[in-house]
């Protein structure tokens, strides 16, 4: 059976990629790239973008009355640890990295938060400074809502009181997943997992078999994945020699999920 698979992998690799046919056999024999049913993204994923999806007029409108939106440019601050928390931040383009910054000046990204999702308003509701950093990984516009308003808002929105509550309690889930990564995993296998998490965020309007380009300098990958810049790109050249990815400048396109599950180990 893999020698007929193999057969057909080449064959249609010198099929224009423009033709019906190509698109057809690409579908079957190509390695399946759709992650879903085989591994449990929810176990990685915040998924905040689903706090204020659908909320009643009343309630966005309550929420959205001195909102404001800026762009930010690749690189540029969003909001500072030990800053005061003066509201809440929802992500309309772009992605933003979560981060701390030790005593050396040494980042560890916590999250890459993607369009939809809030950030900021842990610290709005404990009360207390950012405990954190944001900055964008990629020219971003985010929208700013004071703390005043989303308090109000959330003290008469029972809707939205449930699904903060629900998101908390997920995300709690998502941290101690990811401490337990670190402490148990090996660079090569926390490097697969993170592309695999990476890759399902920067799908855009994606259909089966379409290429993904992840989109993070090396600098930030291994600030995610929590080593030495040098680690990730020996790890990046050993994936491309074996196949599983190319590299086309800083974009990353996965071509053999299947691998890096395998590698991930995540189970």
């Amino acid at each position: 059976m893999q020698r007929y698979l193999g057969y057909a992998c080449y064959a249609v690799n010198l099929i224009t990629r423009k033709s019906d046919l190509y698109q057809f056999l690409r579908g079957k024999f190509v390695t399946v790239m759709s992650i879903k049913g085989i591994f449990p993204i929810d176990k990685w994923d915040f998924h905040s973008e689903s706090v204020l999806a659908d909320l009643p007029e009343k309630d966005v409108a309550m929420l959205t009355v001195h909102q404001s939106e800026q762009v930010y440019k690749k690189g540029e601050i969003i909001f500072r640890e030990g800053a005061y928390a003066s509201g809440i931040f929802y992500i309309t383009g772009g992605k933003i990295k979560k981060y701390k910054v030790d005593k050396t000046g040494k980042e560890q990204i916590i999250y890459v938060a993607n369009v939809g999702e809030l950030i900021g308003y842990h610290a709005v509701l404990s009360e207390e400074r950012y405990p954190d950093s944001a900055a964008a990984i990629e020219e971003s516009s985010v929208a700013f809502i004071p703390r005043e308003d989303f308090l109000a808002t959330l003290e008469q929105s029972h809707l939205l009181s449930r699904r903060l509550l629900k998101t908390l309690s997920h995300e709690f889930a998502v941290l101690a997943n990811s401490l337990t990564m670190f402490a148990q995993r090996s660079v090569r296998e926390r490097l697969a997992l993170q592309l695999i998490v990476l890759r399902e965020k920067y799908k855009v309007d994606f259909q089966p078999g379409m290429p993904v380009e992840i989109n993070m300098g090396r600098d930030d990958l291994a600030s995610l994945v929590g080593t030495a810049r040098e680690n990730v790109v020996r790890v990046l050249t050993e994936f491309k020699e074996a196949g599983i990815l190319v590299t086309k400048g800083r974009k990353i396109i996965v071509h053999d999920i299947s691998k890096l599950l395998e590698i991930a180990d995540y189970k």
